[in-house]
């Protein structure tokens, strides 16, 4: 008689939750990871509006309409994103835009930490210096 023994097969199905709780321990990291990255991207299009508002008018704005923070990018949270954007300072040539993470409406972020991606954009010297509070 060919088959498997019951300790065999318990084995197997040991190894087989191993793996599942790694691999779903991974996914959730690589769903958060790939929220920070969206939110870098709209934070790119935030200082491209702000460059462009500063080429206009000659000046950095605080105006979150005016970059596209409340009509294309959420100023609050919302069911379409995880963040909501803002742009709280401007001092001379150099703008800070900020990302924060929603914690409500069941987007619960894996991290304890506040989450936050800020980035200040000094348009004299075209530096830009991010700072990310959770690991993005």
């Amino acid at each position: 008689m060919k088959g498997f023994t019951l300790l065999e097969i318990i084995v197997v199905i040991v190894i087989l939750g191993i793996m599942a709780t790694l691999a779903a321990t991974q996914y959730t990291k690589m769903v958060e990871k790939a929220r920070g990255a969206e939110a870098r991207i709209i934070m790119g299009s935030i200082r491209t509006n702000e460059a462009a508002v500063k080429l206009q008018i000659g000046a950095c704005t605080t105006d979150d309409a005016s970059v596209g923070v409340g009509s294309d990018y959420p100023s609050s949270c919302s069911s379409t994103h995880y963040f909501s954007y803002d742009v709280p300072s401007t001092v001379g040539n150099m703008f800070t835009a900020k990302a924060t993470r929603c914690t409500v409406s069941g987007k619960i972020p894996n991290y304890s930490a506040a989450q936050t991606i800020t980035l200040v954009t000094n348009f004299d010297n075209g530096s830009d210096t991010w700072t990310l509070t959770a690991p993005y």
